[in-house]
């Protein structure tokens, strides 16, 4: 039996700006499963059961998330 595919995709970006000749800002923002694209788990594989090749749930990392960052450099 094969199941789904899995797909993630991920982003990153980064802007470095000196404010000075020693000083400089760094932000970053980073973006974990940018298209918000759900994974699904296995198909139960249990002949027996009444689920038998039924997708039931999804991968716990799934959510989209979003983060922030701000560095000073010195």
């Amino acid at each position: 039996m094969q199941g789904p595919d899995y797909f993630n995709a991920d982003l990153g970006l980064l802007k470095a700006t000196r404010i000075t000749e020693q000083v400089g800002v760094q932000f970053r923002a980073e973006f974990f499963n940018i298209f918000n694209h759900p994974n699904f788990r296995l198909p139960s594989n249990n002949v027996s059961s009444a689920q038998f090749g039924r997708i039931t749930s999804v991968v716990d990392e799934n959510q989209r998330i979003i983060q922030f960052g701000l560095k000073i450099l010195f």
